[in-house]
């Protein structure tokens, strides 16, 4: 028994030996750090723009550590570091570890899901709407994410009622013998057939994309245009299709509305947060309207911060496939805000902010989340 002990206690000594040798020899470079346990376990990983002062804060003589940051360091005999080329670089890639390996101590999203977005090719001579699973890259534009799906199958309904947009999968050449039943009750021009030209469809397609990004001003005003050419034509069957169409689209506008800033995409992002549980609360408005909304639940949330809470759902939920929008509307100030917004900005391909509110129309949508 004693030379067991023994035994154990040199073992733990070597450990130890290793374990300070590392912190004494950190690289100065950006990175990932991987704390390990005695079973070699990961439980926890950070990333750091200089990974030897981020890791040595934790084991500065007279340091104010959190009880979370204490425990971490009691459990902690082992670290791994991986160099990256930029703290952007390192955002990422601690991202995709966290995802893979669930450290104890680190926030988790749990969410595996893949959202569905409403994807229309407006590079195609006859785009048409179809549901997809992630974005790609390929010129198309792309709705989302709704959540849940049934306001995606929803804004489908609306589409197909009031725009007549083709729903077929054959292609279209203008030179097919004869049109299908869409045609017979008026949901689809048939450009099979050659009854609609390219440019006409087109007119249709941009109509949609307004619909969809929530420019309704713009969609009513050339509608309305549409109507009016109609009744000067004497074409007042055409035209009283086209009241009809506008007046459907502004009472589903009207429905799904939450805030009057204009045809911005925004997430916004809220917490709430009662004794141990913590609750984050994400809404996705486009131009306006509220089109999905997605909640992550802690039942113990520990001594986790707002700030670490927030941040965790922010990296992982937008390093999926999932688009982010051209504004975040967030409920505190997170550590790293602008990296994140370089992040998200590279992500979109073009500029993203994220923004804490503090009064006016977003600051009035960030209490609805709440």
């Amino acid at each position: 028994m004693k030379n067991a002990t023994t035994s154990s206690s040199k073992r733990l000594s070597t450990q130890s030996d290793h374990f300070e040798g590392k912190l004494n020899h950190l690289p100065k470079q950006p990175g990932v750090y991987l704390f390990k346990d005695r079973k070699d376990d990961i439980v926890y990983i950070g990333k750091a723009a200089v990974l030897a002062d981020r890791v040595r804060s934790y084991f500065q003589k007279g340091a104010d550590l959190s009880p979370k940051i204490r425990a971490l360091v009691a459990h902690a005999v082992d670290l791994e570091t991986i160099i990256t080329k930029s703290e952007l670089e390192a955002l990422i890639l601690e991202s995709n570890l966290i995802k893979r390996h669930r450290p104890r101590f680190n926030i988790v999203l749990r969410d595996d899901k893949q959202y569905p977005y409403l994807r229309l090719p407006v590079q195609d001579d006859f785009p048409r709407l179809s549901i997809v699973r992630g974005v790609k890259n390929d010129k198309a534009l792309y709705f989302g994410p709704y959540v849940p799906t049934g306001a995606m199958r929803e804004t489908l309904k609306v589409i197909r009622k009031v725009f007549p947009l083709a729903t077929c999968k054959i292609e279209i050449d203008g030179m097919a013998d004869r049109a299908c039943l869409e045609f017979e009750i008026k949901r689809c021009m048939a450009p099979c057939t050659g009854n609609q030209s390219k440019e006409d469809y087109h007119r249709i397609v941009r109509q949609v994309r307004w619909f969809l990004e929530g420019r309704d001003q713009k969609l009513l005003a050339s509608l309305r245009d549409d109507m009016h050419v109609m009744a000067e034509r004497e074409a007042f069957e055409d035209a009283a299709r086209l009241r009809d169409r506008i007046l459907k689209i502004e009472r589903t506008l009207e429905k799904q509305r939450v805030a009057q800033i204009g045809p911005v995409n925004q997430d916004v992002l809220g917490l709430a947060r009662a004794g141990s549980t913590a609750d984050v609360q994400l809404l996705f408005v486009r131009g306006g309207l509220l089109i999905g909304r997605r909640d992550f639940f802690w039942a113990d949330a520990g001594e986790a911060t707002d700030e670490e809470l927030v941040r965790t759902t922010l990296e992982q939920f937008y390093n999926k496939t999932v688009l982010p929008p051209k504004e975040l509307l967030l409920p505190v100030n997170i550590e790293g805000q602008k990296l994140v917004q370089r992040w998200l900005s590279n992500k979109k391909g073009e500029a993203v902010r994220v923004l804490v509110p503090e009064r006016g129309a977003k600051y009035h949508l960030k209490q609805l989340v709440e």
